[in-house]
C-alpha cells in the first residue's frame, strides 16, 4: 500500500505589516532538510512561513519507525524558536499536492519573495517499496510542484522558486569525466547548442526529480518564471547552529533502511556495535553534503536569483565525494563497541563500482566554504546516536525495499541480531 495522504489545513494569522524582510515559504519545512533551513533563513532576516502536511511523520507510523532524536510537534518547535531567538515562524498544515485552490490562496495571501520547495516524498527506497508507493511518489511530487508553478504564474510571477533536487538525476558511472552543473554543450547535426544534461534516474523518486526539471524548463521558457534547481548530494549529520540552540529544536535523524542516509546508518551501526553493512561491494561512490550546508546553500540561492527570462539555474549542491566502503571503514574505526564491516546483498539495481567527480563551481563562486567530513565530525555524529540509542528500532536497519525480485531474493535471509549490540 502507499502512504497516507493528509487533507487537513490550518489557516495561519496574517503577517502583513511586519517589515521589509524577504518573505520565504518553506514547503516541507518540518522535514530533515526543511526544518533547519527554516531556522537558518529566519536567523538571517527572512520572514518564514512553514507549509507542511506532516506526511513524513505519518510515514514513520506506517513503517513502524521513528526519528532517533525525539522531535517536538511543529507548534512546539516554532514556539521554542520564538523563545530562543525572538523571531516568529508561522506553521500552516497544508498539502500542496491536494488542492490547487488552496495553493493559489496561500501564494495570493503571503506574496512570497522565495518559495523553498522540499515538499516531496524524498527517499529512493521508499519510492520503490510497493506499487502504491511508486504511484503516490509520482502523484505527490509532480502535482505538488505543478500546483506551485501554476500558483506562481497567477499570483507571484516574480517570486523565486528554489527546488531541492538530487544528484541522482545524473545517474552514476554514466559519463566520462566530471558531472556538469546541469547543462552540456552538444552538436545537433552541424548546430552547436546547450541542453540539459541527460537524465539517468535510478529510482521512481529520482525520476520525479527529472520530471520536475522538465516542468521547470517549460515554465521558464513559456512564462519566464524564476527557478533554481539544486541537485543535492547525500546529506549527513543532524545538528546545525540553529537547531543546537535548544533541545526542542533538534532536527530529526533517520537511520532506518528506507529514509536513513548511508553515513547516518553506518554511524548508528558503529555506535551500537552492530555490523556495518555496505550494500554489495561498497564500491559505489556518492556525493555528500553536511546538513548545515544544505541550509546555507538555500540561503545563498535566495540571495542570487535568476532574472526573469533567464534559464533554470542548476547548482550541484555537493561538498565532496566518498566511496561507500571507505565510509564504512571510517565508522568501524570510530566504533566504541567494536563494530565490524559486513557486506550484504544490494537491494538496489545499480552499478557495483563507480568513480564520481562533480563540478560545484556555482556555489563556490559565491564564497561557499563547505563543512567536510573527517573523524571529528563523524565522531560527533556517533556521540549523538549514543545519546539517543534507546530510541533505536533495530529491525528497521536492514533493507525492506527492493528494486526487483532478484534483489529481494538475495536479501531474504538478512536479519539484525539486537543481542550483538552491547550496552553502552
Amino acid at each position: 500500500r502507499g502512504p497516507a495522504r493528509s487533507r487537513s489545513k490550518v489557516h495561519a494569522v496574517s503577517t502583513e505589516g511586519q517589515g521589509n524582510e524577504p518573505v520565504s515559504l518553506v514547503l516541507g519545512g518540518d522535514g530533515f532538510c526543511g526544518w533547519p533551513t527554516a531556522l537558518h533563513l529566519s536567523e538571517n532576516g527572512h520572514k518564514v512561513i512553514i507549509v507542511d502536511n506532516l506526511l513524513r511523520r505519518k510515514i514513520d507510523e506506517e513503517l513502524g519507525t521513528q526519528s532517533l532524536t525525539p522531535i517536538k510537534s511543529p507548534e512546539e518547535r516554532v514556539a521554542a524558536w520564538k523563545e530562543v531567538s525572538g523571531k516568529d515562524i508561522e506553521f500552516i498544515n497544508m498539502d500542496v499536492s491536494q488542492s490547487l485552490s488552496d495553493v493559489m490562496d496561500l501564494l495570493e495571501k503571503y506574496k512570497p519573495d522565495n518559495i523553498i520547495h522540499f515538499a516531496e516524498i524524498r527517499a529512493a527506497p521508499y519510492s520503490m517499496k510497493s506499487p502504491g508507493n511508486k504511484a503516490e511518489t509520482v502523484r505527490n511530487n509532480l502535482i505538488g510542484v505543478h500546483n506551485v508553478l501554476i500558483g506562481m504564474l497567477e499570483h507571484v510571477p516574480d517570486a523565486h522558486l528554489i527546488h531541492l533536487g538530487t544528484m541522482g538525476v545524473y545517474g552514476y558511472g554514466t559519463v566520462d569525466g566530471a558531472i556538469p552543473e546541469g547543462y552540456v554543450n552538444v552538436c545537433m547535426g552541424e548546430k552547436e547548442m546547450e541542453i540539459v544534461a541527460p537524465y539517468h534516474p535510478g529510482s521512481v523518486y529520482h525520476t520525479t526529480k527529472c520530471l520536475d526539471n522538465v516542468l521547470f524548463n517549460f515554465y521558464v521558457k513559456n512564462d519566464q518564471l524564476r527557478i533554481t534547481d539544486l541537485h543535492q548530494g547525500i546529506v549527513w549529520g543532524v545538528e546545525t547552529p540553529e537547531t543546537s540552540r535548544d533541545p526542542r529544536l533538534v532536527n530529526r535523524l533517520d537511520v532506518d533502511s528506507d529514509y536513513g542516509t548511508v553515513l547516518n546508518r553506518f554511524a548508528v551501526q558503529s555506535a551500537l556495535g552492530l555490523d556495518i553493512t555496505p550494500y554489495g561491494t561498497g564500491g559505489q561512490t556518492r556525493a555528500f553534503i553536511n546538513i548545515a550546508d544544505t541550509s546555507r546553500c538555500i540561503r545563498i540561492a535566495t540571495e542570487n536569483p535568476p532574472e526573469r527570462g533567464e534559464r533554470v539555474k542548476i547548482f550541484n549542491q555537493v561538498a565532496e565525494s566518498h566511496r561507500v566502503r571507505d565510509l564504512a571503514g571510517m565508522m568501524q574505526g570510530l566504533s566504541p563497541a567494536g563494530s565490524q564491516v559486513k557486506n550484504i546483498p544490494n537491494p538496489r539495481n545499480e552499478k557495483p563500482e563507480n568513480e564520481l567527480e562533480v563540478i560545484n563551481q556555482n556555489f563556490r563562486s559565491f564564497g561557499w566554504d563547505p563543512v567536510l567530513l573527517d573523524d571529528g565530525k563523524a565522531q560527533e555524529l556517533v556521540d549523538t546516536i549514543v545519546k539517543h540509542k534507546d530510541r533505536l528500532i533495530t529491525k528497521n536497519l536492514n533493507p525492506s525495499s527492493f528494486w526487483g525480485k532478484k534483489q529481494q531474493d538475495a536479501c531474504k535471509d538478512l536479519e539484525v541480531d539486537p543481542a550483538k549490540a552491547p550496552a553502552l
